[in-house]
């Protein structure tokens, strides 16, 4: 077991949780036993060889797939047993997510972008507030911009400012630096440091040691199953930690 975190004082827990994808002899166990708490306020990078669970691990932890056994637990709160609604009502509320695909809404200009998950749920939210979502990104002066308008980076901090305009309990990221060139994804992880210091609970599946390197602390799959952790390890550290997994 590794716990960096116990279920009362974690953003995200998983409790024992299995993921089998298939049946038979072509049945593959994604996530196998997995017991592991996220800390509030912490910053933590999963990684692993390509195939051993790690973006699994992070749709579980979301609710965006369901646990074949075990249970998932949100600030506390069982999510396992939750139905199709209840999941959308969290993800709208208490859960922020930012993707290596940006999904972004090609029709919607920068500032409909970030409104557009309040809007969802049936606010209407200030004006301010999604200009200064936007100017807290960098992107004050691209508020009527289009995604098509705008370079990979500046569409994936209007991804965050989306994000982070509900004001999450923690912040799911998959990749969010695996499009990005060098200098945008520096500008990203930058973001998500400064969201982290403020107290912003992020989980971010990774497969680059410096994006890695980053955060507070790197948690390591093999084949489904937990391979220990890093703590304060620089990027040649966490690299060093992944080869060796990937023999």
């Amino acid at each position: 077991m590794t716990t960096l975190a116990t279920p009362a004082t974690a953003a995200v827990a998983l409790e024992g949780v299995s993921r089998t994808y298939g049946s038979g002899s072509a049945a593959v166990r994604a996530v196998d036993d997995v017991t592991i708490g996220f800390p509030r306020g912490g910053w933590t990078a999963v990684m692993g060889p390509s195939g051993s669970g790690k973006s699994t691990l992070l749709h579980l932890a979301a609710g965006l797939e369901k646990a074949d056994s075990g249970r998932v637990l949100l600030g506390g709160t069982d999510i396992t047993a939750a139905d199709d609604d209840e999941l959308t009502a969290l993800r709208r509320t208490r859960i922020g997510f930012v993707f290596q695909s940006f999904n972004l809404v090609g029709s919607l200009t920068a500032a409909e972008n970030v409104a557009l998950p309040l809007r969802l749920a049936g606010r209407k939210p200030a004006r301010s507030e999604v200009t200064g979502i936007l100017g807290a990104v960098g992107l004050a002066d691209r508020v009527h911009h289009r995604p098509r308008e705008l370079s990979g980076g500046q569409q994936q901090r209007v991804a965050i400012a989306r994000a982070m305009i509900t004001r999450p309990e923690i912040l799911f990221a998959d990749e969010p630096t695996g499009a990005l060139d060098t200098r945008s994804g520096e500008l990203v992880l930058d973001l998500l440091r400064t969201m982290a210091t403020g107290g912003q609970s992020i989980l971010m599946v990774t497969h680059d040691p410096a994006a890695a390197a980053r955060a507070d602390a790197v948690v390591f799959l093999r084949d489904g199953r937990l391979a220990g952790r890093l703590e304060g390890a620089d990027a040649a550290t966490v690299a060093d930690r992944l080869v060796a997994l990937e023999d």
